[in-house]
């Protein structure tokens, strides 16, 4: 691992101001630990900002505010997200092990950076490490790997379980930097690889998280679901969080629907949704929808499974809830 400078922040400003060129901000430090280790990482100093008193769960008239350094396992068990999110808590619970969420920040899992196995090998070209360097995953194992929004430059997949429940609720996320303070909606935080694949978020340098904002929750039911290679500690080959609203003549009123497992980024699924708001909530509503919204994907030879994986989840979803 490569030396570094270390500092603790003393407030949000502060950290902000302890920033220049080679620095990042540590967390709980899951992710950033890790790619340090592997080499992937290589930051020159670490500003902490665990300490910061950004830990706070709590309701502002309807809508609520989640500090950034709310730990998950909090976050998951917090009466407030599980009586009025309950889709936000299972998400969280979906993710990583309890020792992982006992560590791990929402800030953080917002900002982890892609499981993708060339991009964490040093050993391999990789143009979310080396801009310009190549993308191997394309030629190579991308059994995992992404088949909505991605490019010629990438087709990594974002690991978070809980970008894409928040993508689904119209989160807002709160930050502060170098220009002030600003709010980022989801989704929108997060970016397609497009040909700046080393580029996640739309954050800029010295940007830091301070909260995640929830506006009211919204009518019907909601569902939070996973489909992994095993029970536990797996990122999700496809996952969903929705949430429908049927009307008492069985028409939709409103629909959610974000995916994981199959993008850069979390997909907020606007075609699914805008053919179900208004029609009917059948299967074969929902199985049109579905369709509509994956004539868009772009599948690899060994990840053309996902379609019908995804296909499949967005259908049994939406009709448990329509029931």
């Amino acid at each position: 691992m490569k030396p570094f400078e270390y500092a603790r922040a003393g407030s949000p400003s502060d950290a902000v101001r302890r920033f220049r060129p080679g620095t990042m901000y540590l967390g709980g430090g899951t992710n950033l630990v890790d790619l340090m280790r592997l080499g992937v990482a290589r930051p020159e100093r670490l500003v902490d900002v665990s300490r910061l008193p950004l830990d706070a769960i709590e309701q502002v008239r309807d809508r609520l505010r989640i500090g950034a350094a709310v730990r998950n396992s909090d976050l998951a068990a917090d009466p407030l997200v599980r009586g009025r999110y309950p889709m936000l808590a299972r998400a969280v619970l979906a993710g990583a092990s309890g020792q992982v969420r006992n560590m791990a920040t929402v800030a953080g899992n917002l900002l982890q950076r892609t499981r993708c196995a060339y991009f964490q090998d040093v050993s391999r070209p990789c143009n979310k490490r080396r801009p310009g360097s190549g993308c191997p995953a394309i030629e190579g194992d991308h059994t995992n790997l992404a088949v909505l929004g991605a490019s010629d430059a990438c087709v990594a997949t974002h690991p978070s379980d809980l970008a894409v429940a928040l993508a689904a609720l119209d989160a807002e996320v709160h930050v502060t930097g170098p220009g002030g303070d600003r709010i980022v909606p989801m989704p929108g935080l997060h970016r397609l690889p497009g040909d700046a694949p080393e580029q996640d978020t739309v954050l800029e340098p010295g940007d830091l998280i301070t909260s995640v904002e929830l506006p009211a929750p919204p009518p019907g039911a909601s569902a939070y679901r996973k489909v992994r290679e095993r029970a536990s500690f797996a990122f999700a080959l496809v996952s969903i969080a929705a949430v429908l609203d049927v009307r008492d003549d069985g028409i939709v009123g409103d629909c959610r629907i974000a995916l994981g497992g199959v993008a850069h980024a979390p997909w907020r699924a606007e075609r699914a949704e805008q053919a179900l708001i208004g029609g009917p909530a059948t299967g074969e509503a929902f199985l049109a929808a579905a369709e509509a919204e994956l004539e868009q994907a772009r599948p690899l030879p060994r990840n053309a499974y996902k379609i019908p994986l995804a296909r499949n989840l967005i259908v049994n979803t939406l009709e448990e809830l329509a029931s």
